[in-house]
């Protein structure tokens, strides 16, 4: 029996694509060679915990920015042991320092070490050195990766990836970044759930649109590098020049946020996106699906993505997907013709609205049709689980 501790800040579904991949992964392990846990600084009784198959440790208290708790260290020093390798999900806050401290002292005291792994799900990506409204949580980087992250990743067993491009990019951030090995593993997600018409209607008529009535949909954090605000201009552009497009359906959390109030202030004042553009929060569940099954295609035009596990579920559900090129498995989808793929600027972002409002019905269906091929050929959790399992018992990928 393999037994695998994974560390990360938060398993709030609230917090996207880190946890859920997480979720995605762990549910499809075999749990009769392989236990899965993992140790999180969430409250224990958080609502959302107590609700997956496999065992969550909820250490809590979780203080500062950076997401330090007083109880993690002396646990980690308790139990690390006692497991055979151990993956930390994220950089840049407490729980990757206080691993690979705790990995060391053991080392001291010649206790058993358990390899060490960490997935960075793209926050090594040179966007967040770049970006403009990041000028200074780049600089706190910078001085992070020099003082901490470095030698967290160095040190490192394996850092594994779930793309080809997010290991490319990721050898562009910082000068020293050295890892012993780059692993990339791929990603996918499991089989969505079937959904019936009604299913459909019913979420349509919650959300004000009538039975026949088509959409876009954007589903994911109301957050700046989404491309929100190149999306908002792109697509009044386009019905100020009467090109016909679906409405646009701006799903998930953030909307009391600050930019979020942005952009329904933006919406609430132009005429021309205020009759097409619906708000409807985050959604989960079985609402979430009929939202992925009932679109016309499923729309990103991101400044930077990871991976994107919105998009592939997308494709999971024969949804066609209008994405920029920083969304990392792009290759993937243009060369399935699968979506329609373009630059995360706003003069691209409306060619992208302008070439899909050309396309014919045959043409839908065919993207269509397309979209589940790519991810059958792609994204299943059979490939990445064996790939995943390989890196972990340091077999050949």
């Amino acid at each position: 029996m393999t037994k695998i501790l994974n560390v990360i800040t938060s398993m709030d579904p609230i917090h996207g694509g880190m946890c859920q991949g997480i979720r995605n992964s762990i549910g499809h392990l075999n749990a009769d060679s392989i236990t899965n846990e993992v140790l999180c600084l969430d409250e224990p009784d958080s609502e959302y915990l107590g609700k997956d198959e496999f065992r969550i440790i909820a250490l809590g208290d979780k203080k500062t920015s950076w997401g330090y708790s007083k109880h993690l260290n002396g646990w980690l020093h308790e139990n690390l042991s006692l497991y055979d390798s151990v993956v930390v999900h994220g950089l840049w806050q407490y729980h990757d320092y206080a691993v690979r401290s705790v990995l060391a002292n053991l080392k001291n005291r010649k206790s058993k070490i358990p390899k060490f792994f960490i997935m960075t799900h793209g926050m090594m990506d040179p966007y967040f050195q770049k970006a403009p409204d990041r000028k200074l949580k780049a600089l706190r980087n910078v001085l992070f990766w020099n003082f901490i992250e470095k030698k967290t990743l160095n040190s490192a067993d394996g850092i594994l990836f779930t793309c080809e491009e997010e290991l490319l990019l990721a050898r562009e951030t910082f000068t020293g970044y050295k890892p012993k090995k780059e692993l990339n593993i791929g990603y996918g997600i499991l089989p969505p759930p079937q959904i019936n018409n009604q299913d459909i209607l019913d979420f349509k008529n919650r959300h004000g649109l009538l039975p026949d009535e088509e959409y876009l949909l954007f589903l994911s954090r109301l957050h700046p590098k989404k491309g929100l605000t190149n999306l908002l201009d792109a697509y009044s552009k386009c019905v100020k020049q009467n090109i016909k497009l679906p409405k646009l359906v701006l799903a998930g959390p953030g909307i009391k946020d600050e930019f979020g109030q942005k952009l329904f202030q933006q919406v609430e004042r132009n005429n021309n996106l205020k009759n097409n553009v619906l708000f409807i929060g985050m959604i989960s569940g079985s609402e979430k699906w009929a939202s992925f099954y009932g679109a016309t295609s499923f729309i990103l035009p991101s400044h930077q993505e990871n991976f994107g596990i919105a998009v592939v579920e997308a494709l999971a559900c024969k949804c066609s997907v209008l994405i920029s090129n920083k969304v990392n498995i792009w290759r993937e989808i243009e060369n399935g013709k699968a979506g329609i793929i373009c630059n995360d600027t706003f003069n691209d972002t409306y060619i992208l609205l302008k070439n899909f409002s050309l396309l014919s019905n045959t043409e839908l269906q065919e993207m269509k049709h397309n979209a589940y091929s790519v991810y059958q050929n792609h994204f299943t959790m059979d490939e990445a689980s064996k790939k995943y399992l390989k890196a972990i018992k340091n077999e050949p990928i």
